[in-house]
């Protein structure tokens, strides 16, 4: 079926005729109201009272500003960890010690008039390490000395001069024409441990190894390489090889985009032709039970979606041993999702743009990011007999970055935790989010808390504690945009929704305050 084709009307601001960088520092609003806690069953609108609109004369204007402050460049590093203070609640005795780890792009902008998209941004790690002993949160964050970081910033003046173009952006100050410096490793999308080394994760090249209490860069690490027994060590042909015949984009524009005139991402596009998600499904057994299913042909869900985030995947087997999987996760539109315009960056101007992810979309489109529920059901030779996707309807607001209880994953679960957009900002109406929603999957109940007028937050973390699925604390960076301000909060899971549920708020000093952060995870202390 061919898909359908609309405009999409982005949201009108009124904004200066000349956008100002975002970089640059405006007078500052006045002060903020405290956060609130919302809880919304699906049946019912009750709530917790509290501020979550602000009466500025001229609301997109604040919105504009506050939009670019998510995104503004931090160039400080801590030399030694930072005792965090602490200007609501306590940790509580029965918190896990361990450290939050958080990554994601430090900076936008040189010293020499070029600005990069926030995917090209160096990588800024960032650690929250947690003592639930002396009740204390210590930070630290640092710079991931890439090869590109290590060549793009003066160790002596400490000044920086993009030369790596980045596959998002174009240079102003830097090289163009020639310029083969394009698949800049910024390690700045992910950080896990594997193996027991932490690393830095960035899709288009290798991962970056730390140390995991100094973030000091320990160098590049070859994961095929230097993690398999010598005998069974393979170069990357044969995965290079399965990704080019994944991914099969349309090209168009490359030569500008080779030359340095545009961004090189611009020469890509998602297949128009599709009406189907392919959704590939990698046995983890090697044994017959895996059945005779040639894996590398993808089950084709009947949705054309672009799925953003997984929160959890888990099979039941029948006494007939068929499969019955299942898929929690974050989908949007091929429509919504533009490589080229992600946040709202304009490679041309170097600005960002908020209506780009706010765009208007009638009641029954789900362009936006949004959770999905996905069902296959394969038989015992591996054959699809039924693949769906459907909207999880409990939650019809923009969502994104869905959680669990790491200790329930590739298991059925019943809550699953995500960041969600109150709506209350015409101005910002999707992005960025600004609460966290609990969905109980088995009373059908949804319950949020909010971060409170003119702040924002990223990712929410699972901190488990206990046996029970509920047990444990969810962390989650709160962007207090207008005031420059970053809190670490910690939540009561089981209170989600109810005037206490924030546990504890740890204030980040202004002078380190921080962008946006994409990706992050919980390691215990051993």
């Amino acid at each position: 079926m061919q898909a359908k084709i609309f405009h999409i009307v982005p949201t009108m601001f009124h904004s200066p005729l000349k956008l100002p960088s975002y970089l640059h520092q405006p007078s500052l609003p006045r002060k903020l109201p405290q956060a609130t806690s919302i809880s919304s069953p699906v049946d019912d609108n009750h709530h917790v009272p509290g501020p979550l609109t602000i009466p500025d004369k001229d609301e997109s204007m604040a919105a504009f500003w506050d939009y670019q402050f998510l995104f503004i460049s931090q160039r400080s590093e801590t030399s030694e960890p930072i005792t965090l203070r602490v200007v609501e609640g306590t940790i509580p005795p029965d918190f896990p010690s361990g450290t939050y780890y958080l990554t994601g792009p430090g900076l936008f902008v040189d010293d020499h008039g070029s600005t990069v998209h926030p995917l090209d941004g160096h990588g800024y790690l960032r650690a929250f390490s947690i003592d639930g002993v002396p009740k204390e949160v210590k930070f630290t964050a640092k710079y991931i000395k890439t090869e590109a970081q290590v060549e793009e910033r003066d160790p002596v003046t400490g000044s920086w001069r993009f030369t790596h173009r980045g596959p998002f952006s174009v240079l102003k100050g830097g090289k163009k024409l020639g310029n083969v410096k394009v698949m800049k490793n910024v390690a700045n999308t992910s950080v896990l441990k594997w193996g027991g080394k932490l690393l830095c994760l960035w899709e288009g090249g290798d991962p970056y190894q730390i140390e995991s209490e100094t973030l000091d860069t320990v160098g590049s690490f070859n994961v095929i390489n230097e993690s398999a027994p010598s005998a069974e060590k393979r170069g990357p042909g044969d995965l290079f090889d399965v990704a080019a015949r994944l991914l099969k984009p349309v090209l168009h524009g490359s030569m500008t985009a080779v030359c340095g005139l545009s961004p090189m991402i611009s020469a890509l596009s998602v297949n128009p032709s599709k009406s189907t998600s392919p959704i590939y499904l990698l046995p983890r057994s090697s044994d017959k039970s895996a059945g005779q299913r040639d894996w590398r042909v993808p089950v084709e869900a009947p949705s054309r979606k672009w799925l953003l985030h997984v929160g959890n995947a888990f099979e039941i087997k029948d006494i007939d041993g068929n499969s019955l999987i299942q898929i929690q996760a974050c989908a949007c539109s091929y429509q919504w999702f533009n490589f080229q315009k992600l946040f709202g960056y304009n490679w041309q101007s170097g600005q960002l743009d908020p209506s780009i992810m706010n765009v208007k979309q009638h009641e029954n489109e789900s362009l936006v990011p949004h959770l999905v529920h996905v069902t296959i059901k394969l038989d015992t030779n591996g054959s699809c007999h039924e693949c769906s996707m459907e909207n999880m309807n409990e939650w019809n607001k923009p969502s994104d970055f869905p959680i669990i209880n790491p200790e329930f994953s590739g298991k059925k679960n019943t809550c699953i935790y995500a960041a969600t957009s109150s709506g209350t900002r015409q101005a910002l109406p999707h992005f960025p989010f600004d609460m966290v929603m609990k969905l109980n999957l088995s009373s059908k109940t949804v319950s949020t808390w909010s971060a409170g007028a003119r702040r924002f937050i990223g990712e929410p973390i699972f901190v488990p504690k206990g046996t029970e699925e509920e047990d444990g604390y969810i962390l989650v960076v709160e962007y207090a945009v207008s005031i420059q301000r970053c809190y670490l909060v910690i939540l009561d899971p089981k209170r989600i929704g109810e005037s206490d549920g924030v546990v504890a708020r740890f204030e980040v000093p202004k002078h380190l305050n921080f962008p946006l952060g994409f990706h992050g995870f919980w390691a215990k202390n051993d």
